[in-house]
C-alpha cells in the first residue's frame, strides 16, 4: 500500500488495476468502497497516473503538484468548490466548467475532474454530468466518488468503468456501536426496546451517533457485496432486506448523515428516525426523498 502525502494509503492492487487502465483511460471512473479519504486519495493517485510520464512516480513535478491539489489540469469538485462563491447557483458552476471541458487538457496527459461524494450532487447537476458523458471530451477523464456505485445514478455507472477500493472492516467497529445497531435491529423485528435507549438522556452524542451510522454503512457495503455471505451476524441480517429494501436502507443512512452534520440537530432524533424509517411498511418501495432532518421523535 502506497501512502498519499495527507497520509492516507491506497491499495497496491487498486494502483496496478489504474496503471493498467491508463493504457485507455475510460472517461469516466466510479471508484467506490473504502473510505472517504481513501476514495480521494485513489482518485488523486488516478490523477497522477495519468499525467506522469513514470504512471504517478509520486516525486516529479507534476505529482507533487497533483498532490497539493494545484495541477492546471486537475480539478476538484467538492464543498470547498461550490462555497467559494455562495452567491452563484451549484448548476451554474458546474455550467462553467463546459468550456474548460471542451478544451484539450494544458500538459501531455488528461485533465482529470474530480466528484468528492457524487452520491450527493444535486441531480440536476448529476444530469448534466450525465450529458456530458454523452460527448466525448478528448483528452478529459472523470472521477466520481461513492461509498457503492447503488447510490449513484444508474446510468452513469452504465458509462463508467467501476474500480472497487478494499471495503471497510466492519467487523472492527466499537462495541458500542455494535450494541446500538444490534438494538436497532431486534427493533425492526420486534418494536421493543429502542425508545427506552434514546430517551436515556445524555445515552446518544454525536460522536456514537456518527460510530453507529459508520458501522451502518461498512456493514450495508458488506450485505450489497456478499450477501448472505457476508462475514458478520449484522450483514447477513442487513442482506435478508433485498435489493429494494437495502436501497432504502442507503437512503435513510444519507439523509441521516445529512441531518447529522447539522449541529442543532439533536442526534437521538436522527437515531430514533433511522430506527422507525426501517420499520415494515414505513418506506415504500420507491426511493424516498432525503429529509433535512427528522422533525419529531415518534
Amino acid at each position: 500500500m502506497n501512502a498519499t502525502g495527507d497520509g492516507v494509503g491506497v491499495d497496491g492492487q487498486v494502483l496496478a488495476r489504474m496503471r493498467t487502465l491508463s493504457v485507455r483511460p475510460p472517461q469516466s471512473l466510479v471508484l467506490e468502497g473504502g473510505t472517504a479519504p481513501e476514495r480521494v486519495a485513489a482518485a488523486l493517485a488516478w490523477a497522477r497516473t495519468v499525467n506522469c510520464g513514470q504512471k504517478g512516480c509520486g516525486t516529479c513535478g507534476v505529482c507533487r503538484q497533483i498532490e497539493e491539489r494545484v495541477f492546471r489540469d486537475l480539478i476538484v469538485v467538492d464543498k470547498a468548490f461550490f462555497e467559494e462563491d455562495p452567491k452563484t447557483p451549484n448548476t451554474d458552476k458546474i455550467r462553467a466548467l463546459l468550456p474548460v471541458w471542451g478544451q484539450p487538457p494544458h500538459g501531455e496527459g488528461s485533465r482529470v475532474t474530480i466528484f468528492v461524494e457524487a452520491q450527493d450532487l444535486h441531480p440536476a447537476i448529476a444530469n448534466l454530468l450525465l450529458k456530458t458523458l454523452e460527448e466525448p471530451r478528448p483528452g478529459n477523464v472523470f472521477v466520481l466518488l461513492a461509498p457503492q456505485r447503488e447510490r449513484l445514478l444508474q446510468t452513469l455507472v452504465s458509462r463508467s468503468f467501476v474500480l472497487t477500493l478494499p471495503w471497510p472492516q466492519a467487523g472492527q467497529a466499537e462495541p458500542d456501536a455494535q450494541d446500538w445497531v444490534r438494538a436497532m435491529l431486534h427493533f425492526w423485528d420486534t418494536g421493543q426496546g429502542w425508545f427506552e435507549r434514546t430517551g436515556n438522556k445524555g445515552a446518544a452524542d454525536r460522536p456514537l451517533a456518527l460510530r453507529i451510522l459508520a458501522l451502518c454503512q461498512a456493514e450495508l457495503a458488506q450485505a450489497l457485496m456478499l450477501g448472505a455471505s457476508a462475514p458478520t451476524a449484522i450483514a447477513k441480517r442487513l442482506a435478508k432486506l433485498g435489493p429494494a429494501g437495502l436501497r432504502r436502507f442507503d437512503l435513510v443512512l444519507a439523509a441521516a448523515q445529512d441531518a447529522l452534520n447539522q449541529p442543532t440537530v439533536m442526534p437521538a432524533l436522527v437515531l430514533d428516525w433511522m430506527a422507525t424509517s426501517m420499520m415494515p411498511g414505513v418506506i415504500p418501495a420507491a426511493p424516498v426523498p432525503r429529509p433535512k432532518a427528522p422533525a419529531h421523535r415518534a
